[in-house]
């Protein structure tokens, strides 16, 4: 049994239908569009390919043989299911909504906004919200299928992805409060001379810091990587070592954790997270209502958003920029 019509087929349909539907070559002409010469082309054409007359003369007027009869309802029914192929898709009912969607993220993203965002999903109960890790491999992992949605900071990506950035911020450093060696300020030297941890979601090395750091001839020594935001600020408020990290979420956790939110030595620009995705995902109701809540949920931030130049990305670096 063949599975796909030919071509020419849904044409051939569509006379068969206003054939049976007018009972009359000039009524379907009509229906069509056509000429009635043209009609009368297709009636030869499908009684042909059919094996029946399907519109006979009695009298004045032309009437279906029973075969004709037979096939109103199937070419009916197959002529509406085509025309659900061509329908616009039927508008986003958020209530019912079921659906699974893979973010990946991190701790960052969840600490700043995730709450925020848990609430605004909230008006789709049925909506499963699966968050991962960020990784080197996130492009891939988006072509595969594998997320639906990324948030980071990214270098070079692959051409046909969709990124926009939803939100800024820029580096500060903390410390503990009674750090025995930093006073009200950070000095450049206290800064190369002490030990630093470093957050690097990706597991790179290196970083934007780093760069500018050796820009002026100057190294710092990391001592603790660690790929959680969260982790690396309790480290280093149990320890003698600096933190340099996205101010958000610095004076988020300063206070309970006891340390000291200064200004880098250093002229760091600020830089913006983005979210990314892959386009065939462009056009689906569902992402894009996910999307449009991410974007809502950042802009409804506290105005802590820091606008001005923003770091270029170097198109060799695509695992994006470690700012820590």
């Amino acid at each position: 049994m063949r599975a796909l019509l030919e071509p020419g087929e849904l044409a051939s349909l569509a006379a068969l239908a206003a054939l049976l539907e007018e009972g009359s070559v000039s009524g379907a002409a009509r229906r069509l569009g056509l000429s009635t010469p043209a009609t009368s082309h297709a009636l030869a054409r499908l009684r042909e390919r059919l094996g029946d007359p399907l519109l006979v003369r009695a009298g004045r007027r032309m009437v279906l043989t029973p075969r004709a009869e037979a096939l109103r309802p199937q070419v009916a029914a197959a002529l509406e299911a085509a025309g659900q192929v061509f329908a616009p898709p039927a508008s986003l009912e958020v209530a019912t909504l079921e659906r699974s969607f893979t973010i990946s993220v991190t701790d960052y993203v969840l600490l700043i906004f995730g709450e925020a965002l848990d609430a605004a999903l909230g008006a789709a109960p049925g909506v499963t919200l699966r968050a991962i890790p960020n990784a080197v491999d996130d492009p891939e992992r988006l072509r595969r299928g594998e997320t639906d949605l990324a948030v980071g900071i990214y270098g070079a990506l692959p051409p046909e992805l969709r990124t926009r950035p939803i939100i800024t911020d820029r580096l500060v450093c903390v410390v503990r409060a009674d750090h025995p060696a930093v006073g009200e300020a950070l000095t450049l030297e206290a800064f190369t001379s002490l030990d630093h941890v470093q957050v690097a979601p990706r597991g790179q090395p290196g970083g934007y810091v780093d760069e500018v750091l050796a820009s002026r001839g100057l190294r710092r020594r990391v001592t603790r990587a660690v790929p959680y935001f969260h982790v690396a600020l309790e480290w280093v408020a149990g320890s003698e070592r600096v933190l340099t990290v996205s101010e958000r979420i610095a004076r988020r956790a300063a206070p309970g954790l006891g340390l000291r939110v200064l200004e880098p030595p250093l002229e760091l620009e600020p830089f913006a997270l983005s979210m990314v995705w892959h386009p065939r995902l462009d056009g689906d109701p569902a992402h894009r209502w996910l999307r449009e809540r991410l974007v809502e949920v950042t802009q409804a931030q506290d105005g802590m958003a820091h606008p001005g130049s923003r770091r270029r990305l170097s198109r060799s670096d695509p695992a994006g920029w470690r700012p820590g």
